[in-house]
Parts: C-alpha cells; sequence; structure tokens
C-alpha cells in the first residue's frame, strides 16, 4: 500500500536461548527429542527448504537456502544427539534444564554441541535475513553422532546425492579448542580402527602343557610384536600413528586348566602415511607368523571407524582463521588431533574444516560452557559466511 513503512527483519536469533531450547530436548542417541522439530521450525520460518532424511530410526535434517546446486554452496553440519547423562545424582543440576549460573549454561550437550548447532543455525538465519547472498547456504544436522553413525551424517549425504544436492565447503561445529577459545581449528583427522584378535589353541591341563596348545603365549607374542612396532614418525600434519591394546582376556577362572581361547583388542589411530587396507594388510602378516610359529589359529576382525584425511592449507582454511582470530582475538593452531568426527564422511563430498567451542567439559558430568563463547562463536560463523559470499 503507497506510504506503507515496511516492517522491519525479525530480531536477531539468541544463540543461548536456541541452545537452551536444544538442551531442554532429550536427546540421548538414538532419540530425537524434539529437537530436530524445533530447528526445522526456525529455519523454515526464515525461508530455508527443509526435509527430513530419517534412516533406520535415525533423524536427521536437511536445510538449504538459496538455488539447488549453486557453484558457491556453504555448509554446516553438525548433531544434535547427546551421550547419555548417566548418573543424575551426581549432576549440580538437572541435566536437561539448561540451568545459568556463573557465567555458563550447564546441560547435556552445552559443549557437544548443542551450541554449535544453535550458534551456526543463529548465524545462517540472521545472514541470509539481512544480507541475502548470492548462492546458497546448507545446514546438515543429524541424531547419530554420538552413535554408530552409520545412518546419520552419512544418510543426509546420500540424501543430497539423490537430490542432487552439493556443498561447495563445509564447517562442521564440533568442539575443537584446548583451552582458550579460538586456540584450535581442525584441517583433519586420523584414521580409527578397532582390531579384535581370537587365538585358539587346545584345552589341557597345567601339570601336562605338552599335551595342550596354550593360547596364551601366542597372544602375548603377537600384542608385543603389535604394540612394539613403530608405525611412523608423524607426517608434515600429523603426529606419529598409536596402536593401544585395550584387553586381553581368557575368560579362565580355573589355575590348573589351559585355557583353548584367548582375546584382545586393540585400538590403531592412524594419520596420513597409512590407509586402513594397508595396515590389514600388516596386521595379518603379523597374525599369520605368530600362527605358524605356536601352531594355533589366530582370527581377526576389523573395523575402520575412518580413514585419515586432511584438507590442505589454503583459501578455505586461511578464512576460518581470520574469522576466529578477528572475534576472539587468537590465532588458531590447525590442528589435526583428537579423535573422529563426521568430517570423515564429508570429506570425500567437499573440503572441510572443524572449528566450535572449548572442549573441556564434553560427555562429563556437570557439561556447561561459557555464555560469552556461545555468542563469540555466532559472531564466528557470521564472519565466515561475510566473508565466503563477499
Amino acid at each position: 500500500m503507497p506510504g506503507t513503512i515496511p516492517a522491519p527483519n525479525p530480531s536477531p536469533v539468541d544463540p543461548l536461548h536456541l541452545t537452551a531450547e536444544l538442551i531442554r530436548c532429550p536427546s540421548v542417541t538414538p532419540e530425537e527429542g524434539g529437537a530436530l522439530v524445533l530447528l526445522e521450525a526456525l529455519l523454515s520460518g526464515a525461508g530455508f527448504t527443509c526435509y527430513r532424511a530419517d534412516r533406520n530410526g535415525v533423524a536427521n535434517l536437511f536445510a538449504r537456502w538459496g538455488p539447488k546446486a549453486h557453484p558457491r554452496t556453504f555448509g554446516f553440519n553438525g548433531h544434535t544427539d547427546v551421550v547419555p547423562a548417566g548418573d543424575a545424582s551426581a549432576w549440580s543440576v538437572d541435566p536437561f534444564a539448561a540451568t545459568q549460573k556463573d557465567g555458563l549454561l550447564w546441560g547435556r550437550g552445552a559443549t557437544d554441541m548443542k551450541s554449535g548447532v544453535a550458534a551456526f543455525a543463529a548465524a545462517a538465519v540472521d545472514f541470509v535475513r539481512d544480507t541475502p547472498p548470492d548462492g546458497a547456504i546448507i545446514l546438515t544436522i543429524t541424531g547419530d553422532e554420538e552413535g554408530e553413525a552409520t545412518d546419520g551424517t552419512v544418510a543426509l549425504l546420500d540424501r543430497m546425492r539423490a537430490e542432487g544436492e552439493a556443498m561447495s565447503v563445509c564447517l562442521v561445529g564440533e568442539p575443537t579448542c584446548a583451552a582458550h577459545m579460538g586456540d584450535r581449528i581442525k584441517i583433519g583427522r586420523r584414521g580409527s580402527m578397532t582390531v579384535r584378535l581370537v587365538v585358539t589353541g587346545t584345552q589341557g591341563h597345567a601339570a601336562y602343557p605338552q599335551n595342550a596348545r596354550n593360547p596364551l603365549p601366542a597372544m602375548a607374542r603377537l600384542t608385543d610384536r603389535l604394540a612394539s612396532h613403530t608405525l611412523d614418525n608423524g607426517t608434515p600434519h600429523f603426529d606419529p600413528s598409536t596402536l593401544a591394546i585395550t584387553t586381553i582376556d581368557t575368560g579362565n577362572p580355573a589355575a590348573n586348566v589351559i585355557p583353548a581361547r584367548c582375546r584382545a583388542v586393540l585400538n590403531i589411530r592412524f594419520n596420513d602415511a597409512h590407509s586402513s587396507a594397508g595396515l590389514i594388510t600388516w596386521l595379518r602378516a603379523e597374525a599369520d607368523a605368530v600362527a605358524a610359529r605356536f601352531n594355533v589359529g589366530v582370527e581377526m576382525e576389523t573395523r575402520v571407524s575412518g580413514e585419515s584425511f586432511l584438507t590442505p592449507p589454503g583459501p578455505f582454511t586461511d578464512l576460518v582463521s581470520r574469522a576466529v582470530r578477528h572475534e576472539t582475538g587468537q590465532t588458531p593452531e590447525q590442528s589435526t588431533s583428537g579423535g573422529t568426527s563426521d568430517a570423515r564422511f564429508i570429506r570425500d563430498h567437499c573440503p572441510v574444516v572443524e572449528f566450535g567451542l572449548v572442549n573441556a567439559t564434553m560427555h562429563e558430568v556437570d557439561e556447561r560452557v561459557e555464555i560469552a563463547q556461545i555468542h563469540q562463536l555466532k559472531a564466528v560463523y557470521t564472519r565466515i559466511l561475510r566473508e565466503y559470499f563477499a
């Protein structure tokens, strides 16, 4: 109508309020808990095209603002599922009440990673409302990062492929900082593999060992050979790979019986000097050598959680680093330390970097985050979007 004053844009999305609302959703893996319903309402109300990519009982949310398959499409990835609170009586607050005290927000998921999801959702909504970019923004949010992770981000990427959706780059909002907000971004991750070994001999009386084939000396020799081996001395962007023996067990309660079987579990974290296939070949050769030496059988089962990957330092990593430095005053280390994250799946789709909160209390009793850091995180994500689409 002539002379009508245009309505102002809605108020900025408060990432603290949104984080608190998400914490109150009891989304313990694999429960959705209302978290993705809440986010879908926010994003669809801001003009994002949203759909669920649920699979095998796991809830996942896809949201896009802007045209499909635009050559400049910025992606965010995160998860709303959390680990169990454990013994609630050990907490000083209700783990799902989102209590604010002492300048902190307390609750399960406060650090890992409902604050991260809230911060990038708030940044994305405000950004497209205030300065609609020439391009697109995609948010992929899963409910299966803390679980098996087979039907979370993987399902989202499968659905995107089927729908012709694509991200040019992606930022994962996992908590990455060690001691101070802004001290670390992740530009890669080590690979991870679990190895289960079963050595089988022949049970017998301990007084007549010549009539038995004891699997224990064979297992001791095999695990010592594996643990004593230097996998590598590190690479330009990675620390040395590690192999840890996490259990050796016979389940034998009798002191006078030589058992028939012995089991062990190993965990290997490997850098970009290796592939899982190469490590499995080495493990099999070591197992076969010990089996022949001790005349026992050695079975081996492996589960690869992810391959090692690196996003080489360049324009995207520099953009994230600049934004972090500007908003936090810290020059972030470009790190590859820590465990696995869903970035391991995204790395085959597009370049991926991770940046989020200080990770000091994640998964702990009384998980909490500084309220100021939540606002800082939204500011970092907003600056990244502004520079990317400049």
